[in-house]
């Protein structure tokens, strides 16, 4: 296992948080940017990721 120091998991942790941005960018507004009508799974998979995504990098940042 690898163990990480507590800088190296908050720059992990912010990565974390900076791709859970794109992913809702991409899945949440990418719906309605298309000619395509909105597929709202699509949109709740979004939101879902970001929540995962956050809360993975909010965990890796806090002090232990």
């Amino acid at each position: 296992m690898v163990r990480l120091r507590l800088t190296q998991r908050r720059v992990f942790g912010e990565k974390l948080l900076d791709l859970a941005n794109f992913a809702a960018a991409a899945l949440v507004f990418g719906q309605f940017v298309g000619q395509q009508p909105a597929w709202w799974s699509a949109v709740a998979a979004g939101v879902a990721v970001w929540f995962i995504l956050t809360s993975a990098g909010l965990w890796l940042m806090r002090d232990r």
